[in-house]
């Protein structure tokens, strides 16, 4: 029976691994050298602040439970809330968030997707989906863009790649939604958008996605994604890395108010073609 997560079960969970830390004499500097987890991030788990991520209760068993799998099995789920494995962490994190700055390369970001949008993205792919599994992904990928219902949520930063306005996803009208929804989101300043434009050539961040976060009481974390697999760093040189490359991306991203200009236009354009295409 899986282990929702409240911070009950986190409080829970990261005392254990405080005893177990103990009980095999080790502080936790040496753990996360053994566990390959950052210190802060440990200190935060025993903490009870943050939830760990699969990855990090595998690598917690093997260097406190060879042969067993405690940290694994008892593992709080998120609230039911359906995710790629390598996301949970990410997904975490970004609910606790005061500040976010993330990166489409080629698709909208999750936080700013309509239904639409996010039904043709996860009924897509090489991985075979049952409908109930892509329903479960759905409704937490809706979710997500509920935090930008009120201004008590995240403040919200986007860089775009042209790319990301050109590949069609869905078809012309889902797409003209999408655009639609991002400019009403950058004209009622929920969101505070920059189109990277195909004439800036290679930027920073051209080879893979970023999400920066900020935090009230916490460290700054970045959180990197390849194809299949992802990564939240919490190492101060890390994440000022990451920043680095996003400002960089930034200056040579198109301003706020040009950047609407052009994802309206494009949006137009969806526009435009869904009418041909309804009307033969």
């Amino acid at each position: 029976m899986a282990i929702e997560d409240n911070p009950e079960t986190r409080r829970k969970y990261g005392e254990e691994l405080k005893r177990r830390r103990e009980a095999a004499g080790l502080t936790q500097e040496q753990l996360s050298e053994l566990a390959i987890i950052s210190r802060t991030h440990l200190a935060h788990m025993e903490a009870g602040r943050r939830r760990p991520g699969a990855e990090d209760a595998r690598r917690l068993d093997r260097a406190l439970n060879p042969g067993d799998d405690f940290f694994e099995r008892f593992l709080p789920v998120l609230d039911g809330k359906k995710v790629a494995e390598h996301f949970e962490e990410a997904l975490e994190f970004e609910g606790q968030a005061t500040a976010i700055r993330v990166y489409g390369q080629t698709l909208v970001p999750g936080v700013l997707q309509t239904r639409a949008y996010a039904e043709d993205v996860l009924s897509s792919g090489s991985a075979r989906k049952s409908d109930e599994e892509r329903d479960k992904l759905l409704v937490t990928r809706i979710e997500r863009t509920r935090i930008l219902e009120n201004f008590d949520s995240p403040t919200v930063w986007a860089i775009l790649d042209e790319a990301v306005l050109r590949r069609e996803i869905g078809g012309p009208a889902v797409m003209c939604e999408a655009l639609r929804h991002i400019v009403r989101l950058g004209e009622n300043h929920r969101v505070r958008v920059h189109v990277l434009p195909f004439s800036s050539g290679y930027h920073a961040l051209l080879e893979g996605f970023v999400s920066l976060m900020w935090f009230e009481d916490q460290p700054p974390i970045a959180y990197v994604e390849g194809l299949n697999n992802g990564r939240v760093w919490e190492e101060p040189a890390m994440v000022r890395a990451c920043q680095l490359d996003y400002d960089h991306a930034l200056g040579d991203a198109l301003s706020h108010r040009g950047s609407l200009a052009l994802i309206r236009s494009v949006a137009e354009e969806y526009e435009h073609a869904a009418r041909i295409n309804h009307h033969p």
